[in-house]
């Protein structure tokens, strides 16, 4: 039950998460607050991926505005049953939050490849992604930071945006695996709470069967 309640709950707390997504993303085009570099396209090959704004952001947004209105009780006049349509809601609940899994975890996986691969800045030996053969090892090299000449502050820009956006999405998924076990618990428990009256009814029309065989014979003696 409580599994169930916090199931409900997360998801509200997808869309303030997309929202940032969005947000952060959109910076990760304006270095250092800097606007230039957005005309003549002087940026890392995964911002163009746009999966803050698409994945994380507008998809996992409409993803948790629909698990929100699936919530609601006017969604169970679909169907003349309420046990019916209680099992529907959470067939579509479970598809909607893996295709959440899905989206954050691919957004997630494209930040942590960004920050491993590094910025793409203007060198001594010009516009490169310097870092990209240290796999990950310049976000310890304090020293080596300073090989970035333009954008400004370009490193720390980078790593400071992938690392909330790599949080997000991460935020992101485990509150789609939460949704996933939660509407998969309220499936398997409504299932077997009619399995268990269905077996109940079978038994007591057994033994109805059997008084009525049993009183059919003495009957007939």
């Amino acid at each position: 039950m409580a599994l169930e309640t916090c199931g409900s709950c997360l998801n509200c707390l997808l869309i303030p998460l997309a929202l940032w997504s969005i947000a952060v993303n959109v910076l990760l085009y304006f270095p250092n607050g800097n606007a230039s570099y957005v005309a003549s396209y002087q940026h890392p090959n995964y911002v163009w991926y746009f999966e803050g704004i698409c994945f994380s952001g507008v998809m996992i947004l409409l993803l948790a505005v629909i698990l929100i209105a699936l919530e609601c009780n006017a969604f169970y006049r679909c169907c003349q049953s309420e046990s019916c349509n209680k099992t529907y809601r959470s067939f579509i609940s479970i598809v909607l939050a893996m295709l959440g899994v899905a989206f954050s975890g691919y957004s997630c996986i494209i930040f942590t490849l960004g920050l491993i691969q590094g910025p793409f800045c203007n060198s001594s030996s010009g516009w490169d992604y310097i870092f990209k053969d240290t796999v990950g090892g310049y976000l310890t090299d304090y020293s080596a930071w300073s090989q970035c000449a333009e954008p400004a502050n370009a490193v720390e820009w980078t790593i400071i945006l992938l690392s909330i956006l790599m949080t997000l999405s991460g935020l992101q998924l485990i509150i789609c695996f939460l949704k996933v076990a939660a509407e998969l618990k309220r499936t398997l428990c409504g299932t077997y709470s009619v399995f268990m009256q269905v077996t109940k009814d079978l038994r007591s029309f057994l033994q109805h069967l059997k008084v009525s065989l049993a009183s059919a014979v003495s009957l007939s003696k």
